[in-house]
């Protein structure tokens, strides 16, 4: 199979904010390459755009919404599928410079929270509530973080503080951070 690279690998052609995902980082040095990154095989989304014209994102083929997206997927990956329509939506309504701009703002309020909270033990459900809350509210977050962490606490207590008040917007905003997974 041939390899395909994007020039934005981080928010993948079939809607998933790669950016977000665990695998993408494993340390602040390295990490996943993301859809369509270097060393990445392709995939049959890939194939898919290729012969509907080389699309950059499902959303603009004249054939979207295809069967891919008309049914929801049940199960999600290290990252939600569930925002999938709703972010192609966005991207389509505000451009993919602004998305990407909410992305990168998004990534790098993760980044902050996996180098300060993380205790090993976060990693997923921090990027699982970055993927799938409102920027506003991780921002809010954050901001309610670094006004109620005490300067000398232990990185376990402070993970457990991030955990909650992640917990607490989701749960103000009917959202659901476990994965859907598939029964082994």
């Amino acid at each position: 199979m041939k390899e395909q690279t994007r020039a934005e690998p981080r928010f993948s052609l079939c809607g998933l904010n790669c950016g977000l995902c665990p695998m993408y980082h494993i340390s602040e040095t390295e990490h996943c390459t993301g859809c369509g990154g270097a060393g990445r095989p392709s995939c049959a989304v890939q194939r898919c755009a290729r012969e509907h014209g080389g699309v950059e994102y499902c959303f603009q083929c004249t054939e979207y919404p295809c069967a891919r997206y008309t049914r929801a997927e049940p199960y999600d990956s290290f990252v939600p599928h569930r925002n999938v329509q709703r972010d192609f939506a966005r991207a389509a309504r505000d451009g993919l410079d602004a998305y990407r701009a909410m992305l990168e703002e998004k990534e790098a309020l993760l980044r902050f929270l996996l180098r300060e909270y993380n205790d090993g033990r976060r990693k997923s459900l921090f990027c699982t509530a970055v993927n799938l809350l409102e920027l506003a509210d991780v921002r809010e977050t954050v901001s309610l973080l670094r006004r109620q962490t005490p300067p000398d606490a232990a990185l376990r207590e402070k993970g457990a503080l991030a955990a909650r008040l992640l917990q607490e917007a989701a749960a103000a905003n009917g959202i659901c951070l476990k994965l859907n997974r598939k029964k082994k």
